[in-house]
C-alpha cells in the first residue's frame, strides 16, 4: 500500500531557465557576432567563391553560388590539430557553442555534477563533409586508404556525443534528429527533462555544417534555394512577394539550461525563462509544408497551453520563415489561426532573412536570439521584405529594428517530414 501511493505521488513541477548560450554564425563565432549583425539588420550571406573554401571544393560547386558560410573558421587553431581532425565541422561547432554557452553560465571548469546533467544537442544532415572527403579517398585511392574515423567522424549524434565526452557528462545524452526543427525539438524536450526532475542541467541545441556539393547539388534541384542572382545579401526573403527558396547556411547554437532551484542555489543570474513547448507533424509530406498550416499553429497553441499562456501574452514571434513561397504563406496561416484579429498588433521577425538556413542550427541560433530579444526589447528587422505579398499580410518588421516591450516570445522551427516544434520564452523576472 506504501509503494503504491508513493508511486502515484505527484512529481515537482520545476521552473526552467537559460543560463548560458553560445553561438557559431555566418556572423562570427560567438553570440555577441550573432546578435550584433542580427541587430544591425546586416547579412551574413555571402557568393561561396569569397567564402574561403578550399580550391578542391570549390571546383565542385558553382562559385556563383551563395551560402551562410561560419567566416575564418580554423577547428585546428581553436581544438588542436589532433583532435580536430577526429571531428566533422559540425562536431567543431557544437563544441565551441557548448563551450562558450558553459562559460556564460558559470559551469565550465568542472562545476558540472556529471550524473545530473544531460546533452540533447542534434544535427539534421550531420557529418556529410566527412562522408564525401572520404567517398573521394575511397574512388580515387581504393577501401584501404578510407579513413577509421569515417562513422564516428559523419554520425548525427557526434555533436552530443563529443560534448559529453569533453564535459564528462554521464546523464541522458541524445541526438534528436527531426531536420530543421532540431533546436526547439533539444530545447523542448530537455526542459521537459528537468521540469520532472530527470536533470539539474541540460545542455540543448543543434549543429550544421551541410554546405557542401553534394548537399547544394541535392537543394539546388529539388527547387528548394534561392535562384537570386544579384547582391547576395538580397537572396533571402522571408515573405516577400519575390522570394524563390532559402538559403543555405551553417553554425550552431547551443544553450545551458537549469532548474530554477538549482540556478538559483549556486548564484547564477537566468538570462530568461522556457516557458512553454510544443510539437506536431503535419502528416502531409516529405519535404513540402501542410500548405493550411494546421501542424504549425496546433505547436504554437500547444506551447502557449504548455506555459499557461494566452494569445494576449505573446509580444513577438520568432517565424521559421525560410523564404518559400509555400512555407511563409502556411506560416502566416498558422499564425493567423492561433492568434485571430489578435496577430495583427504581435511582431513577427525573421532571422533567417540575414543568417540563412542554418538547418538543424537555426532552432538553438534563433532561440538565442529571442532571448536577447526579450532582455533588450529589440526586435530584429525582416531584411529583404521591400515588396508586399497580399497573402503574407502580418506585421514582420520589414527592413529596420524596433523598440517594443517584450515579455514573452514563441520562436516556431518547422521541418522536411512535416516536424512542427515550438518554444515559448519569457523574460525573466
Amino acid at each position: 500500500m506504501n509503494i503504491h501511493r508513493s508511486l502515484n505521488k505527484p512529481k515537482p513541477q520545476h521552473r526552467v531557465v537559460i543560463t548560458g548560450m553560445g553561438a557559431v554564425s555566418p556572423f562570427g563565432h560567438n553570440v555577441s557576432s550573432l546578435w550584433e549583425g542580427l541587430a544591425a539588420g546586416r547579412s551574413g550571406i555571402r557568393r561561396i567563391r569569397d567564402s574561403g573554401i578550399s580550391p578542391e571544393l570549390l571546383q565542385q560547386m558553382d562559385g556563383d553560388a551563395i551560402a551562410g558560410f561560419v567566416p575564418d573558421w580554423d577547428g585546428e587553431a581553436r581544438f588542436g590539430r589532433k583532435e580536430a581532425r577526429k571531428m566533422d565541422r559540425f562536431v567543431q561547432f557544437a563544441l565551441a557553442a557548448a563551450e562558450e554557452a558553459l562559460q556564460q553560465s558559470g559551469l565550465d571548469n568542472g562545476k558540472l555534477v556529471p550524473e545530473r546533467t544531460g546533452v540533447y544537442v542534434g544535427s539534421g544532415i550531420g557529418g556529410i563533409g566527412t562522408l564525401m572527403e572520404q567517398a573521394n579517398v575511397l574512388f580515387k585511392r581504393g577501401r584501404s586508404r578510407v579513413s577509421p574515423t569515417l562513422v564516428p567522424m559523419m554520425i548525427a549524434n557526434m555533436a552530443a556525443a563529443m560534448i559529453s565526452i569533453r564535459f564528462g557528462i554521464t546523464g541522458p545524452v541524445l541526438a534528436p534528429v527531426t531536420a530543421c526543427s532540431i533546436g526547439n525539438t533539444a530545447i523542448g524536450e530537455a526542459m521537459r527533462l528537468i521540469r520532472n526532475g530527470g536533470a539539474d542541467v541540460v545542455i540543448a541545441g543543434g549543429a550544421e555544417a551541410a554546405v557542401s556539393p553534394v548537399a547544394l547539388a541535392g537543394f539546388g534541384n529539388a527547387t528548394a534555394l534561392a535562384s537570386f542572382k544579384g547582391d547576395p545579401a538580397a537572396a533571402s526573403r522571408p515573405f516577400d512577394a519575390d522570394r524563390s527558396g532559402f538559403v543555405i547556411a551553417e553554425g550552431a547554437g547551443i544553450v545551458v539550461l537549469e532548474s530554477l532551484e538549482h540556478a538559483m542555489g549556486r548564484g547564477a543570474e537566468p538570462l530568461a525563462e522556457v516557458l512553454g513547448y510544443g510539437a506536431t507533424s503535419d502528416a502531409w509530406h516529405m519535404v513540402a509544408t501542410d500548405p493550411s498550416g494546421k501542424g504549425a499553429a496546433a505547436a504554437m497553441r500547444l506551447a502557449l497551453e504548455d506555459g499557461g499562456l494566452t494569445q494576449g501574452d505573446i509580444s513577438v514571434i520568432s517565424a521559421h520563415a525560410t523564404g518559400t513561397s509555400v512555407g511563409d504563406l502556411s506560416e502566416t496561416r498558422s499564425i493567423r489561426s492561433v492568434f485571430g484579429e489578435g496577430a495583427d498588433r504581435i511582431p513577427v521577425t525573421a532571422n533567417k532573412s540575414m543568417t540563412g538556413h542554418m538547418l538543424g542550427a537555426a532552432g538553438g541560433a534563433e532561440a538565442i536570439a529571442l532571448v536577447h530579444m526579450l532582455r533588450e526589447g529589440l526586435i530584429p528587422p525582416t531584411l529583404n521584405r521591400t515588396t508586399r505579398d497580399p497573402l503574407c499580410d502580418l506585421d514582420y518588421v520589414p527592413l529596420q529594428a524596433r523598440h517594443a516591450e517584450l515579455r514573452v516570445g514563441l520562436s516556431n522551427s518547422f521541418g522536411f517530414g512535416g516536424h512542427n516544434a515550438v518554444i515559448a520564452l519569457g523574460r525573466f523576472n
